[in-house]
């Protein structure tokens, strides 16, 4: 479809990392990668268009920090402020078999997320909505796994994410490297939500630039109080 990646350099690069995809999913991802640079000529959706960054910087970045989970097969998992489309899509090519629910506060976003998921065969729901209010909905405490990556800071995605997460269940949020004062100041936040932090993984990506996946677990029930409005959480931040 598209020459914005190469495919075989793709095949490659996950290798090196003990990834192992098929012939079938690089092209998926080469298909996604054409959408990418296409759809973001009329729409803002990332400022990486090189073909080797998208290839890195997006589709490896969205999958290798989840190598370090045990996914359960047919896991649910919920996207939040997906975006483009991280890291849950790249995610549901290599584990086609997880569930996948994508939300994006943005419509002119979510047209873009359906017509990669119809072009590339994927199963996905997309939602529009704001986390703040969908965490208040039937999507409350219903998914096994809760994922979101460059949103906002730990303190305030806690918030945003963990409602959505089942008790027994774990929230991944993905971060830039020497985030642990982040992670300190987000403590209040984890417990007040249910939470507590399992591990955080450290990993690097072929370029040198670092990475943190921190994993929360839900321990026990989110308190019916949360989440609250954003101008809330930004006038009194947890």
């Amino acid at each position: 479809m598209s020459d914005a990646i190469d495919k075989t350099r793709l095949l490659r690069l996950f290798s090196s990392q003990n990834i192992h995809i098929s012939e079938a999913q690089a092209e998926q991802f080469e298909n996604y990668a054409g959408l990418l640079v296409e759809w973001n000529q009329k729409i803002n959706l990332t400022a990486i268009t090189e073909p080797q960054e998208i290839e890195e910087k997006h589709f490896l970045d969205s999958c290798l920090p989840f190598a370090d989970i045990d996914i359960p097969e047919f896991a649910s998992v919920v996207d939040v402020g997906t975006g483009a489309g991280f890291p849950g899509i790249p995610l549901k090519i290599i584990r086609p078999d997880i569930g996948l629910t994508l939300v994006d506060s943005l419509q002119k976003r979510i047209t873009f997320l359906e017509t990669v998921c119809a072009q590339l065969g994927v199963m996905a729901k997309t939602i529009h909505g704001r986390a703040e209010v969908l965490g208040r909905s039937d999507m409350r405490e219903s998914f096994d796994i809760a994922t979101a990556r460059a949103v906002a800071r730990l303190s305030v995605l806690c918030e945003y994410c963990l409602p959505f997460v089942k008790v027994g269940g774990v929230f991944v949020a993905l971060k830039g490297r020497d985030c642990a004062e982040e992670i300190r100041l987000a403590y209040t936040a984890i417990k007040t939500m249910g939470g507590e932090i399992l591990k955080t993984v450290e990993y690097s990506l072929p370029s040198g630039d670092g990475r943190t996946a921190v994993i929360i677990k839900k321990v026990k029930p989110t308190p019916p109080a949360y989440p609250r409005t954003k101008a809330k959480m930004e006038k009194k931040p947890l």
